[in-house]
């Protein structure tokens, strides 16, 4: 049984497409919109689009360079640290048109060197969007208990009306 199949024999009403791409692997975006397009492009083959709820991070990943696969890991921060962090180091942030992600560079104290993948309300709304455009049931946001990233609110709220699932 593939974990499609676990999904519709065990929660036959929602599933839950968790995009998530970066942790362990060479610094990207936590979430880059051309791989959740991908996952999202293979689930609904799997999985009826209507019984999918697209997870959508709500954290960021700061990497330590030089990247050294089997031993680097990145930091997990928040959204609004990522922006707190970015402003404390003096760091450009910009924005990766292909993954619709935010992120950044600087230099620590230590003279080492850091790049920071995150979500602000500009790659989340990317990701919103996705719901209309494949027909899923809906979006669940993953870390619930952070802050939103600035403005990311008031983008959900435009786009949809928001319900506390209990």
């Amino acid at each position: 049984m593939n974990l499609y199949e676990f999904f519709i024999k065990f929660t036959p009403d929602i599933s839950i497409i968790r995009c998530v791409f970066a942790t362990m692997g060479p610094p990207m975006a936590v979430a880059p919109l051309n791989n959740v397009r991908q996952v999202i492009e293979y689930g609904i083959t799997q999985i009826p689009p209507e019984k999918i709820l697209m997870g959508i991070p709500n954290y960021g990943y700061d990497w330590t360079l030089p990247f050294v696969q089997g031993e680097s890991a990145a930091e997990n921060i928040s959204n609004i640290e990522a922006v707190e962090r970015a402003a404390r180091y003096g760091a450009e942030i910009q924005f990766d048109e292909t993954a619709q992600s935010p992120f950044f560079e600087y230099t620590d104290e230590q003279g080492r060197q850091h790049v920071v993948w995150f979500e602000n309300a500009r790659s989340i709304e990317a990701k919103l969007r996705l719901i209309n455009e494949y027909g899923l049931a809906g979006a669940s946001i993953w870390t619930i208990m952070r802050p939103f990233p600035y403005g990311a609110s008031e983008v959900l709220n435009s786009l949809y009306t928001v319900a506390k699932v209990e």
